[in-house]
């Protein structure tokens, strides 16, 4: 099986709060191995990203365990964007785009030209069955005349 490789991308962090808060990192590792996005602390305070989440722990590549804290952030690459939680990365971590802002970009690997595509049209859930569909769409049945001048002589 022949290596993908590896290859970074530009990226804007934004507050979601106030937008005109934002830092630019120039050299973010796209790793589809890890599920989190992971940006320097300095650049989240810088932003005023609160830490919503404490003390999670991760499992790194080389199988140690660390405790990061989570906040929410606003991701954009290029005409693309995403709200997801970011991992506060402290000295000596890796800056990686993680597997679920690539989800929430609604983008792919292009492993021969390691590069970002857009990923195509999203999956939505469609009913397949007529049990299905009439449970989300319930119909009122329709009545036959007799019936429906018995129920009117009942009510008097």
């Amino acid at each position: 099986m022949a290596r993908m490789g590896t290859f970074y991308v530009k990226c804007r962090i934004e507050n979601p709060i106030d937008r005109a808060r934002s830092v630019v990192l120039q050299r973010v590792l796209v790793d589809t191995g890890s599920e989190f996005t992971w940006v320097p602390e300095k650049s989240l305070e810088r932003i005023d990203i609160p830490r919503e989440k404490k003390d999670v722990t991760f499992v790194l590549a080389n199988g140690h365990q660390v405790t990061r804290s989570v906040g929410f952030a606003i991701i954009r690459l290029d005409k693309y964007f995403t709200v997801d939680e970011v991992v506060f990365a402290e000295p000596g971590d890796l800056l990686l785009l993680g597997a679920r802002t690539l989800e929430g970009l609604n983008l792919t690997i292009d492993p021969g030209r390691r590069r970002l595509v857009a990923a195509g049209p999203l999956p939505a859930a469609s009913p397949t069955s007529r049990r299905l569909t009439s449970a989300l769409h319930p119909t009122r049945k329709k009545r036959r005349a007799g019936e429906r001048r018995a129920v009117s002589q009942n009510r008097r």
